[in-house]
């Protein structure tokens, strides 16, 4: 069996994905998912993991199992999978032996759990979000977080519309934003690097992937 999207839902929102492709012309990515499993001379098959449980619950073991299937068809991350999900043993004793950061600039944090192993830590980084360019510009830093821990740290020059004209080799991606930007100084990586995220920024359950150290 292949997974191809987790979710959790009520009553009967499992089959709400296959009564959308009859019903919608919408090419959605999930869409085109069911269609080339019909295509193939396969059915959709519905796994209810668990049932019966409270929000918190579910949330929790959405999360889990996002976690543990490549190539889903969600477009986010599971609740608290930022700073909770799965994790090799050793990766778990660094975070929590790493030193809390003390953001003395005015920093954009940027979780790239999910795209770091795909492309460049910067490409990660600068690439798309839903963010105020206005609000981005202010920063004085860009600082990628992987597990709760700081891995790099970027200057960003312009925050620009993610176009493939703007971003030469990346898909459109309307209504996001990306940033042309450099490396940050030497003495800035030394004082952020390798340095974990405060308790502030790291509550269980945030599935956005941008936060602030100002407002």
């Amino acid at each position: 069996m292949i997974v191809r999207y987790v979710g959790k839902g009520k009553g009967n929102r499992v089959f709400a994905h296959i009564r959308a492709d009859i019903e919608s012309d919408d090419p959605g990515e999930k869409l085109r998912r069911i269609q080339e499993i019909r295509i193939a001379g396969f059915e959709v098959a519905h796994v209810i993991h668990r049932h019966g449980m409270d929000d918190g619950t579910a949330f929790e073991v959405e999360a889990a199992l996002i976690d543990a299937y490549p190539g889903l068809t969600n477009t986010v991350t599971g609740s608290g999978s930022n700073e909770f999900g799965a994790m090799h043993a050793q990766e778990i004793v660094n975070k929590y032996q790493a030193a809390v950061v003390e953001f003395q600039h005015r920093a954009i944090l940027i979780n790239v759990n999910r795209s770091i192993s795909e492309t460049t830590i910067y490409e990660a980084t600068r690439y798309s979000w839903k963010i105020n360019p206005r609000k981005a510009a202010r920063a004085d830093i860009i600082v990628s977080v992987r597990l709760g821990i700081i891995v790099a740290v970027f200057i960003a020059d312009r925050w620009l519309p993610a176009t493939s004209e703007n971003f030469p080799g990346h898909e459109p991606v309307p209504g996001r934003y990306g940033f042309i930007g450099s490396e940050a100084t030497e003495a800035l990586r030394r004082q952020y690097m390798a340095k974990r995220l405060p308790d502030d920024f790291r509550k269980r359950g945030a599935a956005n992937p941008i936060k602030y150290t100002y407002t």
